[in-house]
């Protein structure tokens, strides 16, 4: 028997309904042919090989456990069993027998023979615990052949299956005790959650697991930190909700490390404050290791800095600098140079920066010139020192020396898809302008709810004028209500007094578009709804917000009430953002357009960032948090940013936590 014929008979069963799984007595006859038939069927089977797994804590078992059953001894068992007549305790021994077989086969790592007899088992037992401990092995078994999906089906099974156990409408029998999540569920939950690129929930299955294992090891520790320092601050907040035990240490461990990190004074003053107040935890261990790690700084003297301070893009060149001398502040110790990238000789540059002793680089900031200066660093020594990149490349990749800072607007769309995928949204609409930033966040939104809840989302397109009306009531279904209403009207051949409602089954929207175009289409959202149904919350991304308009028209405040949205620290009044500096900001250039104060923005930290990026480099959970965001480095070495949520409420915009 092949492993698709295996999967096969499994998919054909797994669309049945689940009263399937509760069906009552095994017969005599059936055990007797399951048994002969799987044992001629696949004797001469191999194991299958194991599949690639994700990272995972230890799966050690109790070492009193005996190692001497087998998968083939306890069906041997089992058939010695199955006579003519049976009792009803032979009959359950045979059962148990099947289930710790499909056990052994699990094991043994045989995961066809394991899933295909977990699967025939499954009609002849009743018992929640039964049914618990074969589901088990199904959803392991198909997770270790990647097939992903169907593995989470059945853990979805699972969960339910334990929650009716406790649930007071289905309270337990008396010889049948309420259902626990055991070490092996959240085992291959984790699996199952990592391959499914939802990180922050598999990591959140690892500490139930730890919390479960007497047998956990120091590698099962490094490994929590490990996941645990990988998440944004946003991904910590969302496993939070789970309460997973332990999780109030790591989290403030981590709060710790990731904004002291680089600072050993600092971070050892804290970890001793730690320690005081988590005496016991698991994490004790790698609050030593912390304590006792010797980050190597990079000595920075002359930095030089590539933007275009001349030409058609001179003013995103000029507010990048004005923000690097905001940062800056006449720093005695480290030397400015600025380098016109519209007037640079590029194949004399690594003559300019031998002249000039450059160690560290900030910039080019235009995608064109990020690859011509990466094309030129492989070619020539001169130019292979600490660089941080303002852009991305698109034809090149990054040395070991060299990071990016992203402002890629995708990065916010796969922010704001995950935290809102967690709120049971069950049926949101994404209304996206035509242009090709606003596309770009749509699709990486839709995208990232398809993997975050196996669920598509629709995407509206819409242009500006008439045509955008028409695309928002044909989305909301206005236009089929109202031909209804007309429908209706003629027939009675009588005025009817009637509202056109939107579709209920819309519970949110997200909106991408240019500040200007959210303006004219979220009142025409609110108008469009029906007074009989529930207000539909509409998010937005970063583009949604001006801040310029925000200063400067009270009016656009009162027509975005209750717009929720993420951005920048800098462009919200939010804990993270540099007031004083804000303040000089707007009252020296009180006409700046969002978009080059997003520029300004950047420059400021990146001059910042410049002496972190090294240790951040050695010590991956060391954030920064700056003004384009809350700043991680990952395995790329491009920086990543986390966002802040806003609300236009109460005829202001106030920050807001969303996680």
């Amino acid at each position: 028997m092949t492993n698709s014929n295996f999967v096969s008979i499994f998919s054909a069963k797994i669309t049945s309904p689940t009263k399937n799984l509760f069906k009552t007595q095994s017969h005599v006859l059936f055990v007797a042919i399951l048994l002969t038939m799987f044992l001629l069927s696949c004797s001469s089977q191999k194991p299958s090989q194991k599949a690639p797994e994700p990272i995972k804590a230890s799966t050690k078992k109790d070492p009193q456990a005996s190692i001497e059953r087998t998968a083939d001894s306890k069906l041997a068992q089992a058939k010695s069993l199955s006579t003519n007549s049976l009792s009803l305790e032979q009959d359950k021994q045979i059962n148990r027998l099947l289930i710790e077989a499909s056990e052994l086969f699990l094991q043994e790592q045989n995961y066809p023979k394991a899933l295909w007899l977990a699967n025939q088992v499954t009609d002849l037992v009743n018992d929640k615990a039964s049914i618990y401990r074969l589901l088990l092995v199904k959803a392991a078994s198909l997770q270790a052949l990647n097939y992903t999906e169907q593995a989470y089906q059945q853990l979805t099974l699972i969960k339910t299956l334990v929650t009716q156990t406790h649930s007071s409408q289905s309270l337990p029998k008396d010889d049948e005790p309420a259902l626990h999540f055991t070490l092996p569920y959240y085992q291959t939950l984790s699996d199952v959650l990592f391959a499914k690129s939802q990180q922050a929930a598999a990591t959140s299955a690892l500490l139930f697991a730890f919390s479960l294992n007497d047998y956990a090891t120091e590698e099962d520790i490094h490994l929590l930190w490990q996941q645990l320092s990988a998440l944004h601050p946003w991904q910590l907040q969302q496993i939070a909700k789970s309460k997973p035990p332990f999780f109030a240490g790591w989290q403030q461990l981590l709060h710790y490390s990731h904004k002291f990190g680089g600072n050993a004074s600092q971070l050892s003053r804290y970890l001793s404050l730690w320690q005081q107040q988590h005496p016991t935890h698991p994490a004790r261990l790698i609050a030593h290791d912390l304590a006792n790690k010797e980050l190597v700084v990079d000595n920075i003297e002359n930095v030089a800095v590539l933007l275009p301070l001349s030409g058609a893009q001179a003013s995103a060149g000029l507010a990048a600098q004005q923000g690097i001398l905001a940062a800056y502040q006449n720093n005695t110790r480290v030397n400015i140079h600025f380098i016109n990238t519209n007037k640079v000789d590029w194949d004399n540059l690594a003559t300019d920066f031998n002249t000039l002793s450059i160690d560290h680089v900030i910039g080019p900031l235009l995608k064109n010139n990020v690859d011509k200066y990466l094309a030129l660093s492989v070619e020539n020594a001169s130019l292979q020192v600490p660089a941080l990149l303002l852009n991305l490349p698109q034809h090149h990749t990054l040395a070991s020396y060299q990071t990016a800072l992203s402002m890629r607007p995708e990065n916010e769309a796969h922010q704001a898809a995950t935290v809102l995928s967690q709120r049971d949204y069950q049926a949101p609409i994404v209304l996206s302008h035509q242009d090709k930033v606003s596309k770009r966040i749509a699709q990486a939104f839709s995208k990232q709810w398809q993997t975050k809840t196996g669920k598509s989302v629709d995407i509206v397109y819409f242009n500006q004028g008439k045509q955008m009306q028409a695309s928002l009531k044909e989305s909301l279904d206005v236009n089929a209500s109202q031909a209804r209403i007309n429908e209706l009207s003629s027939r009675l051949k009588q005025t009817i007094k009637a509202e056109a409602r939107n579709r209920r089954d819309i519970d949110m929207i997200y909106l991408v578009g240019s500040a200007a175009q959210t303006r004219l289409i979220k009142p025409y959202i609110d108008v469009n709804t029906s007074p009989f149904a529930k207000v539909i919350p509409v998010y937005a991304s970063s583009r949604s917000h001006s801040r310029f308009n925000d200063l400067n028209n009270e009016s656009s405040i009162a027509d975005l009430q209750d717009l929720t949205f993420t951005q920048m620290p800098w462009l919200l009044n939010s804990k993270q953002q540099n007031k004083p500096l804000a303040q000089l900001s707007q009252n020296l250039w009180p006409k700046r357009t969002d978009s080059l104060s997003r520029i300004f923005a950047m420059g400021f930290d990146s001059f910042n960032l410049l002496p972190k990026i090294s240790s951040m480099q050695q010590a991956p959970y060391i954030l920064h948090f700056g003004q384009t965001g809350t700043l991680k480095l990952d395995e790329n070495n491009i920086l990543t940013r986390s966002l802040t949520w806003g609300r236009y409420q109460n005829d202001k915009v106030t920050e807001i936590v969303m996680e």
